[in-house]
């Protein structure tokens, strides 16, 4: 498959992105939360029992892994890759280095690993990654983000883009604008088009082929401590608004983070997005929290209990696939649980 291909299958319609990509000090707060200790073979087990999960097949076009993840030999005899793959998912890699201080600024950050980039690619190819991720966070605020902040992130992942096509693969673009704070909805809509029309501004510059990317931004969504609350209609309505008039056609998929949203309020949001989506984007979810929370809680309970673990994730899974075809509800949300 060429990278073409490759995005388009990621976001298939009824599939979506699982973003099991959480850094060792990300998956121990959440191993904290469960009272699980973090050892690396916790992280395999809870990491494996998911990607052997049914719902794998049906929903589930691409995962996301860490560096450890990825090098990780599974207890059943297949490397990671190898078990993703044979459920019909794509293997990918999360291949950015974090958020760093953004020099000349107290607040921002820069997205940094860049440096020996095109080697570690190599690598992760012939571990069997066909696409990558890398993630740019710009916070809200009185003076936030800044045009620097926006303009050093937006080139940084051009240039990752560019490094990325060149060892074909399919680079997951994540600028992501996120929730903390009280700004409105209207400011989230704001900031998200400066943002995005920076992003693309910069990936033509650098000449990547559009058709081989898929775009992982945030919903347009009031800050967590916005008193205003929003409907999902008014989420939904703004947040196709803003991708029509900033992100090119050419895109073929959009994988929306889950951000702060709770199970249930992701599932929803993108169920209402694609009930009128009128575009040619395949809009879909990548989720972490949004797929593995339920999960996570199950193997808090009892880690032995492989059936459990596995129907939360299905679960969550069937329930993003519905959302991604406008097809979820919340009957079906309660049938399905029971």
């Amino acid at each position: 498959m060429n990278i073409d291909e490759i995005a388009k299958k990621m976001c298939a319609k009824g599939k979506g992105i699982l973003a099991a990509d959480e850094s060792t000090g990300t998956i121990e707060k959440r191993f904290k939360s469960i009272n699980v200790e973090n050892l690396e073979k916790n992280r395999l087990i809870f990491r494996q029992t998911l990607f052997n999960s049914s719902g794998m097949k049906d929903y589930i076009g691409g995962v996301i892994l860490f560096d450890e993840t990825i090098k990780q030999k599974t207890t059943l005899g297949l490397t990671v890759p190898e078990l993703i793959s044979k459920h019909g998912a794509i293997p990918g890699i999360k291949v950015d280095k974090g958020a760093k201080p953004l020099a000349g600024s107290t607040e921002e950050t820069v997205t940094e690993g860049l440096d020996g980039l095109r080697e570690r690619l190599k690598e992760y190819y012939s571990l069997g990654a066909r696409f990558t991720k890398w993630r740019a966070v710009y916070k809200i605020g009185s003076d936030y983000p800044s045009s620097q902040s926006i303009k050093s992130n937006a080139h940084a992942l051009a240039r990752y883009a560019a490094l990325v096509q060149e060892a074909k693969m399919v680079p997951i673009i994540e600028p992501e604008v996120l929730m903390d704070g009280s700004h409105d909805i209207e400011k989230c809509y704001q900031v998200t088009t400066n943002v995005l029309n920076e992003c693309y501004n910069e990936l033509e510059i650098h000449k990547i082929n559009l058709k081989g990317t898929v775009l992982k931004p945030n919903m347009i969504i009031p800050g967590a401590e916005c008193t205003i609350k929003s409907s999902t209609e008014e989420i939904a309505k703004k947040t196709l608004d803003c991708l029509k008039k900033n992100v090119p056609s050419d895109v073929p998929g959009i994988a929306f983070l889950s951000g702060g949203q709770s199970e249930i309020e992701a599932s929803k949001n993108l169920n209402e997005i694609n009930k009128i989506n009128d575009t040619n984007f395949l809009i879909t979810f990548s989720y972490g929290r949004g797929l593995q929370a339920s999960a996570l809680k199950e193997f808090g309970k009892n880690q032995k209990n492989i059936d459990n673990i596995q129907k939360a994730f299905n679960h969550r899974a069937k329930m993003n696939g519905l959302s991604s075809k406008g097809k979820w509800s919340e009957n079906l949300e309660k049938e399905s649980a029971a």
